[in-house]
Order: C-alpha cells, then structure tokens, then sequence
C-alpha cells in the first residue's frame, strides 16, 4: 500500500468511527429509530454518544499531532505533548478550580496552561533565544513544580473533592455540549492548518537547528512558533479532557516507522489515527466493565506503558530523523 494511502484510509477510518461508535454502548439503539427521533435512542445517539465519540475523535487527533511536533522540536522519538509541562500546569488550574469550588473547570485549566506556558518560557529563554534543550530541563522542571502543588492540594481539600481530583487526574472523555466542541474546533483549526503549511520547516528542524538555518529556515522563530503551538493544543484539550497521556507517543512513533518523517504526510496521517485510536479506546473503556466505566486515560496508560518501555529496549536506530 502507498503512503498516501494511508492518508485516505484514515479519513474512512475517522468518518466510520463517528457513524459506528455512537452505536457501542451497554444499552442498545437502533440508529434508524434515532434519525427518527424516536426516544430514547435520539438522546442516546445524538446527545450522550456522539458529542463523546466526536470529543474523543478531537482530542486523539490533536495530541498526536502534539506528539509529532513535540519530537520534531527536541529531535527525540521518546518526546510527549507533556514533556514540556503545558499539560501540567492546565491541571494544576483544574484541580485548585476543583478545590475552590469554582464553576468553569476547563476555563482555569485554560489559564493554569497559560501560566506554565510563561513559566517555561521564562526559565528556557536566554536574550531572546530558546534552545531546545533548555526546553526540556524547563518542562521537565515545570512537570515537577505542578504535580508537588496538585498533591499539596488534593492533600488539604475534604474528602469528596479529593475524589473528584483524582478523577479528573486519570483523564477521561466525557459527554460535552456541540458547543464546547464548537469553540474548541474554532480555536485548534487554524494551528493546525499553519502546523501543515510549515511542514517543511518541521523537517528541517527535526535534523538540526543548524541545517535548518542553512537553508533559510529561521530555527529561533520555528521553535518558538512550534513550542506555542504545542501549548496551544496541548492545553485546550487537556482543559477540557483531563491528562490523557501516551497517545502522542504510541500513533507518531508507530506512523514514522511506516510512513517514514515526512511531516507534510506525518502531520495529518497522525491527526486522523490519533483520533481513531483515541475514540476506540475511550468507546473500549465504556465496554468492558459496563455499565461501569474505565477512564481511557488509563487504558492509553496501560498501552502506552510498554510501548514506552519496547522504544527503550530497543537497539536498533532510530528512524524518526
């Protein structure tokens, strides 16, 4: 099969999972007696499956593609959208939100992303520079500031919030309103469609900052427009999300070593397994104990975590480069 075929499986792949997953559940529907509106198929269709299958299809879609950016900015396969502590610092501003009481626990995760967005940029950047290294040390510093503060927190708050952080923390799709899905939609399109214009940039990049300079890629501006980007996607979706990790490891590094780092066919090849990969693990996680739930932040955990542990096992070089 070609590369570019790849591209078009995945846009069936994701148009097939919207029209079939909102049909999996532990109580059956007939999608006839939805379109119909016939109740209560129509409000379990269209109100409480599809915004989640869509929401999961979103979200799968932008973490990968996190993924794909994140490892060509620090030219490592084994880099996460949480590498570089955006992600925790969206939950830090959802738990203190959780603890405070507050209505709107994806806008203070908004804003917690924010805060870790200048908080790293502030610790990596020297007269204007930001290396890639120093990115990393930054994030990885910010990772450990966060995760200390969410557990002072959930430490003092009573015993009921504590459990709502906890449950937040595992990352989880939930049934949302179209129009968060709307916003949200509004918000990541463009980002993603300037990622994809800037693809060769990323290539360049990805070699070396150096070579990348030596043929007319500004390498300061790339890294500070993709590290923005990164934050971007990476805190709208864990706001409204949770943390959902691994996903942004598992789908770029599995297509880079079909399809090769070309990130004019990397960018969107992985958009669209990400999302399908992310949707069937959440529609699996409402399957197997129903009518209890597991949140499909721990199934990407429980995947990812040996996945992770093979790409460190393994001896032969990389071919993300």
């Amino acid at each position: 099969m070609s590369k570019s075929s790849w591209l078009y499986l995945g846009v069936a792949a994701v148009i097939a999972s919207a029209m079939l997953l909102p049909l999996a559940g532990s109580a059956n529907v007939s999608l006839a007696q939805a379109w119909a509106g016939v109740s209560p198929d129509k409000e379990i269709v269209f109100d409480i499956r599809l915004p989640r299958v869509l929401l999961g299809l979103l979200a799968g879609g932008v973490l990968s593609v996190a993924g794909v950016l994140c490892q060509a900015l620090l030219r490592d396969a084994l880099a996460t959208p949480y590498t570089l502590g955006v992600a925790s610092g969206a939950s830090l501003g959802a738990v203190t939100a959780i603890c405070l009481g507050l209505n709107g626990v994806w806008l203070a995760g908004i804003v917690g992303a924010a805060f870790a967005v200048a908080g790293v940029v502030s610790l990596a950047s020297d007269g204007g520079r930001l290396s890639t290294f120093t990115l990393l040390l930054a994030g990885v510093t910010l990772n450990s500031i966060c995760l200390a503060l969410i557990l002072f927190l959930q430490s003092v708050t009573s015993f009921g919030k504590s459990l709502v952080i906890v449950r937040w923390l595992m990352g989880g799709i939930d049934t949302v309103e179209y129009g968060t899905l709307a916003w949200l939609t509004v918000l990541i399109t463009p980002v993603l469609v300037l990622l994809l214009l800037r693809a060769r940039d990323w290539n360049l990049l990805a070699v070396g900052e150096d070579w990348a300079t030596a043929r007319g890629v500004s390498a300061q501006r790339a890294i500070w427009g993709g590290y923005f980007a990164i934050s971007i996607l990476t805190g709208l979706v864990t706001a409204v999300t949770g943390p959902i990790g691994f996903v942004g490891l598992i789908v770029p590094h599995a297509l880079r070593m079909k399809l090769g780092a070309d990130h004019r066919l990397l960018l969107p090849t992985s958009f669209l397994y990400g999302a399908v990969f992310l949707a069937f693990s959440d529609t699996a996680g409402r399957l197997i104990l129903a009518p209890a739930e597991i949140p499909v932040g721990v199934l990407t955990a429980l995947l990812g975590g040996p996945f992770f542990i093979l790409l460190l096992r393994s001896k032969r070089r990389s071919t993300w480069l």
